[in-house]
Parts: structure tokens; C-alpha cells; sequence
């Protein structure tokens, strides 16, 4: 069996200046995650990864947390300072997760909704038969 010694590379911690920040808050759960400007996941957090179980994760309480979580991360690692906002969902956590890149100095550049709208509804049940 041959000793062979496999280096491995120290990630590199790119500068991202620019990115996105995307929000995907439901009843349930609020999912803030930070994007370059491609869409390759710099840092994510989510109610429920900050601790918050149960009715408590669909708060807007939790949902600022989560944001602040992810916010600090992307900030110190990435130096990140100015998002555009893509929100999903129709959760409490909306405004509230965008109002808490203030507390971190970045800038909201753009804000922009991408809930899914339904159209034509679901297929329906098949005919009865007596």
C-alpha cells in the first residue's frame, strides 16, 4: 500500500461586494439565504437553524434573527455590502428580515417579489360513480 499524501487546498474567501439575498418566508418557517450575483450560496440561515421551534418559527421575531445570522456571516467573510432582495412566500417574516440588513450596513438595492401565482388551479378529482 503506497504513502500517498494528498494535499488539500484552504478554501479561498472570495470578495463579494455585490450579491443577492433571498427570502423564502412561509406560515412555517422564514429561509433567508445569501447568493452571489450568479446564484452560488454564500450563506443561509433559517428560523429554525437559530433555534426557534414549533409557532415560534413563523414569527417575524425569528425571521430577523435568521436574517442577522446570515447577514453577519456573509458581512465578516465575504464583505458583502449592498443585496438586491428576492422575496418568496407569503409568511411574517418578510419585511422584517430586509429591515435587519440596516443593522448591518447593507444596502437594499432593489426589491423584488417572485411568489408563484397560480393559474388554471389543480387538476380535478375524477367523476364520482354510483
Amino acid at each position: 500500500m503506497a504513502d500517498a499524501k494528498t494535499t488539500t487546498r484552504k478554501k479561498q474567501r472570495r470578495s463579494v461586494p455585490a450579491g443577492q439575498l433571498h427570502i423564502q418566508a412561509t406560515f412555517n418557517n422564514t429561509i433567508v439565504t445569501f447568493t452571489d450575483k450568479k446564484g452560488n450560496v454564500l450563506a443561509a440561515s433559517s428560523a429554525g437553524a437559530t433555534g426557534f421551534r414549533g409557532s415560534k418559527k413563523g414569527t417575524a421575531y425569528a425571521a430577523q434573527v435568521a436574517a442577522e445570522k446570515a447577514a453577519e456571516t456573509v458581512k465578516s467573510l465575504h464583505g458583502m455590502n449592498a443585496v438586491d432582495v428576492y422575496v418568496k412566500g407569503v409568511g411574517l417574516g418578510r419585511d422584517s428580515a430586509i429591515r435587519a440588513m440596516s443593522n448591518f450596513e447593507i444596502t437594499v438595492d432593489s426589491i423584488k417579489d417572485v411568489t408563484g401565482v397560480p393559474h388554471g388551479g389543480v387538476r380535478p378529482r375524477k367523476a364520482r360513480r354510483a
